[in-house]
């Protein structure tokens, strides 16, 4: 079959793509490759992409109606696979108008395509952070997401709001999957997992906000493709469906921490600081439905997936990641 993903340079998409190009499928990626983090990674990712038969890139900007209209007009899609996003909860903060372009408009320029093209299905990134300052645990499907606590989250609420509105007044199947913590091999700079490993690893001690009172559902990569794989291809799901793709089973801030520390062989110094504006002290998926719909259960625990990190992470920090040759 043949894909859309949008946000192949990023962390997911990169995964998701390699996934489907393993599986005998062809993929037309599209990302715009901006500075939000180091760009370098973003082309070290899609340089291993562009090596693989049955992938062609595409450099654009979701917000840019015309640029996404001539990919659609290229060829039909079996399905549109939505991961390009502005993404970051603190960056929301001090930069609100780049969720707005990417995260609305962007969006809304994908449902138009998908729409006018009547792509038989579309499945996007929602987040957990939807969950808002919920305080019942785990997080719930059916449960209310109507208090998001920063901008991002509100983006990806509205997100949802506009899939259904879609689904409900032009039948276009949507799937959105509310991302739990995601982390692995060619992860993102701005995640606590590369923010601690890099300090550990130049002898700095780890900045920890709530005073350590943290845990978060950490969900490795490989089961997160599962889970968007399943949701573009499994037959028989609802026109319109939201999913928890997480562990379900959250840890612990400093159990993270020591797991790290673990693997690169070093004592962990912590500097405990307050709580930061948008963050919430706990995450925690209800994966039930996600389960009975599309067949998902995660396997990898921290004490696997961390180690797997540390030593991609060597690799890249000693130059053969930025070459394309760190797996």
């Amino acid at each position: 079959m043949r894909f859309l993903v949008t946000g192949t340079a990023g962390f997911i998409g990169f995964h998701v793509a390699l996934a489907l190009l393993d599986a005998g499928h062809e993929v037309v990626g599209f990302d715009n490759f901006n500075d939000y983090y180091d760009p370098r990674l973003k082309r070290a990712r899609h340089r291993r992409l562009e090596g693989r038969t049955g992938y062609r890139g595409v450099e654009g900007d979701l917000a840019d109606l015309s640029a996404m209209e001539s990919v659609f007009a290229a060829a039909p899609f079996a399905a549109v696979c939505h991961l390009a996003a502005q993404a970051g909860v603190r960056y929301s903060l001090t930069n609100p108008h780049a969720y707005a372009r990417s995260n609305l408009d962007g969006f809304l320029n994908i449902l138009e395509c998908c729409r006018h093209a009547r792509t038989p299905r579309l499945v996007y990134a929602s987040s957990s952070s939807v969950y808002g300052g919920n305080t019942k645990l785990p997080f719930s499907e059916r449960d209310p997401v109507d208090r998001p606590i920063s901008l991002y989250a509100a983006t990806k609420k509205a997100n949802e709001l506009m899939a259904h509105a879609y689904t409900h007044l032009y039948g276009l199947p949507t799937i959105g999957l509310r991302f739990f913590t995601v982390y692995g091999p060619w992860g993102r700079p701005d995640m606590a997992l590369w923010i601690f490993t890099e300090a550990l690893m130049d002898g700095r001690p780890i900045r920890v906000f709530n005073r350590g009172e943290m845990s978060r559902d950490f969900t490795y990569i490989d089961d997160i493709v599962a889970g968007v794989t399943a949701s573009l291809t499994r037959p028989g799901l609802g026109p319109c469906e939201v999913f928890n793709l997480g562990h379900h089973r959250p840890e612990k801030l400093t159990d993270l921490i020591r797991c790290i520390a673990e693997s690169v062989g070093v004592e962990p110094r912590m500097e405990l600081l307050p709580m930061q504006p948008g963050d919430v002290p706990a995450t925690y998926a209800d994966i039930a439905l996600a389960r009975e719909r599309l067949g998902f259960e995660p396997r990898t625990p921290i004490r696997i997936g961390v180690p797997r990190f540390v030593e991609w992470y060597r690799g890249w920090r000693s130059g053969e990641g930025a070459a394309g040759g760190a797996a």
